[in-house]
């Protein structure tokens, strides 16, 4: 009887571990980019017994984890230089799984609303510029890989979610970020290296809703209500809803190695400017926080002028005002100015290039040493009044601001009386002073440049950037 249990508890035992199976999140997958030079953070979990083990083939060494009382095993597992294509093989008592064509370069987080979201084949009835060049010049041997998380809100915080790998092909391409994939293609000619883009973003999305319940709650008691959380049922309006997609397509990630994050959102949250800049430095926070990534860059991409419902009104550009403050409260940060891209007639202009480049141009520059270039937008230094005029400095070097000796358009002037007429610009002198006059204001006090909600930038520095929308004054209108 004794022998019959022994050998029946051993064909139990036998059972179960045939059917025990080590699992992993859908971000580790075929086709991946691990960050170079790093420890890279691998996990998943396992319904056997004993230790896991991730072997890699770029060193041949063997890591191992032992699970918790849920089954969940993590590493961190050390990168080389970029190279590849590589293996790297996760085993448990029973069963491996192997990913295979695996790469180890530049990661980088790209998030936000549909100006990020906006795939290369466009939108209905929009376009995206120089989009089907691209698709159809997309090639699996250029190592750009892209991996593009499903939607999925959530009331809590999830540990899966959808979304792996993809290599560089026309079909992937056609349904890939415009602007991530312009910035990794930028990266990739400059650094040529592999790059991977992980791209979490959904349409009409506000900020809130990629941050976690502790950061709302704590940094923004009382702004926002939650309650919602601890219900059963998803509310029907998304788009300004808090921690949802946080919970959904961010939680599954976390704590994903990568470089750094690129972020074009703010179309939802214009109407709530100063609430704004608080809350891009908390969401930046909670992301270096979350990854354990405490100096990952941050750039973010301004946004591009459109008519709105009112093209003259001021909305945008207190916004976009918003957003230059935040870089003041962000280390490590940068903004892609995109004044001279937007679109009368559409909130999603066609431009993607010149977005995803000026935000690689400041990753470049930064992070990875590439100089002979300036990619920060120039910004408002001084203001002087006389003789009826108006003379403004930007804080870039004078000879490289332009075009001189032409009109420009889009500043206004206003006297005593705060109404604003159009004005033209000038730029008089090698030190890059800029005259703003209008016959119809005779003594100016005060001057805006492209700060209303449709207008297009005409003054840039040397390297295409244009200057930043502005405002002497500050008085609310």
């Amino acid at each position: 009887m004794k022998k019959f249990l022994s050998l029946s508890l051993l064909a139990l035992l036998g059972a179960f571990y045939a059917d025990a199976k080590v699992t992993l999140p859908s971000v580790f997958s075929d086709n991946m980019v691990f960050q170079r030079n790093s420890e890279a953070a691998i996990w998943g979990w396992t319904d056997g017994s004993g230790k896991v083990s991730v072997t890699t083939t770029w060193t041949g060494a063997k890591y191992t984890a032992t699970p918790d009382s849920n089954g969940k095993w993590m590493l961190r597992i050390p990168t080389p230089e970029a190279g590849g294509p590589y293996k790297v093989t996760i085993a448990d008592s029973s069963e491996k799984i192997t990913l295979s064509n695996v790469l180890v370069g530049e990661v980088w987080f790209c998030s936000g609303q549909s100006n990020m979201e906006m795939i290369m084949s466009g939108y209905p009835g929009q376009p995206t510029e120089g989009g089907v060049d691209e698709i159809t010049n997309a090639d699996p041997l250029v190592p750009i890989r892209i991996c593009t998380i499903t939607h999925n809100p959530s009331l809590t915080p999830l540990d899966q979610t959808k979304g792996s790998w993809k290599e560089n092909t026309p079909e992937v391409v056609s349904t890939t970020s415009a602007t991530a994939y312009f910035f990794a293609k930028k990266l990739h000619q400059s650094l040529r290296i592999p790059i991977g883009i992980l791209v979490s973003s959904v349409g009409g999305t506000a900020i809130e809703c990629w941050m976690d319940k502790s950061t709302v709650s704590g940094k923004f008691t009382g702004e926002f209500d939650l309650g919602f959380l601890e219900g059963k049922d998803m509310p029907k309006e998304l788009s300004t809803t808090p921690c949802v997609f946080f919970n959904g397509m961010v939680a599954p990630l976390i704590p994903f190695t990568f470089k750094g994050m690129i972020w074009y959102q703010g179309e939802t949250n214009r109407f709530r400017p100063s609430q704004y800049t608080r809350l891009q430095k908390e969401y930046v926070e909670m992301m270096r926080r979350l990854f354990d990534n405490p100096d990952a860059p941050f750039y973010f991409a301004q946004l591009a002028p459109y008519s709105y419902s009112d093209p003259d009104g001021w909305t945008l550009g207190y916004f976009r005002e918003a957003q230059q403050k935040s870089l003041d409260l962000i280390p490590h940060s940068g903004m892609a100015a995109t004044v001279d891209v937007g679109e009368y007639g559409t909130i999603h202009p066609k431009k993607k290039r010149e977005v995803g480049y000026r935000l690689a141009y400041l990753a470049l520059y930064n992070d990875y040493g590439v100089k002979g270039l300036n990619p920060v937008s120039p910004t408002l230094k001084s203001v002087e009044f006389r003789e009826g005029k108006a003379f403004i400095k930007t804080n870039t070097d004078g000879r490289q601001i332009g075009p001189i000796d032409v009109d420009l358009s889009g500043f206004e002037i206003a006297g005593a009386d705060k109404v604003f007429h159009p004005a033209t610009g000038r730029i008089i002198d090698w030190s890059g002073t800029v005259m703003v006059t209008s016959p119809e204001v005779p003594e100016p006090v005060a001057v805006r440049y492209c700060f209303r909600n449709w207008g297009e930038g005409t003054v840039f520095n040397n390297y295409g950037i244009p200057v930043s929308p502005f405002r002497t004054d500050d008085w609310d209108l």
